[in-house]
């Protein structure tokens, strides 16, 4: 059984930061992609950022420059520092990895509300 649990959201003012964190039952090294997903209310929910096995990163356009995806394998745990932050990045984050051969597998969300 392969959890993953979610920390780090909170209630943050405009142009603040918090960097949410995914720790993982199983070994990460073999994962072939990692990523952050966000889901706000009446909305669907949609791919963040996102890091690949060997490394490679990508972002949604509107984070870009903002926040920064990283893993640390040795704590079997993945990263998403969010710099300044806006109204809109207001949403639950989940984390999302995807192993060959143990599957894909979700966090159970963190809550990020922006606001002054």
């Amino acid at each position: 059984q392969v959890q993953l649990v979610e920390s780090g959201g909170g209630l943050v003012q405009p142009g603040g930061s918090l960097r949410l964190s995914c720790a993982a039952s199983k070994s990460i090294l073999g994962a072939n992609a990692m990523g952050w997903y966000r889901q706000a209310p009446g909305k669907q929910r949609e791919l963040v950022a996102i890091i690949m096995r060997f490394g490679n990163t990508n972002y949604v356009d509107s984070v870009k420059g903002r926040f920064t995806i990283s893993r640390d394998d040795a704590k079997n745990t993945v990263y998403l520092q969010m710099n300044s932050l806006k109204p809109e990045d207001t949403a639950v984050y989940y984390c999302n990895i995807q192993w060959g051969t143990l599957g894909n597998h979700w966090g159970q969300g963190t809550q990020v509300t922006v606001s002054s």
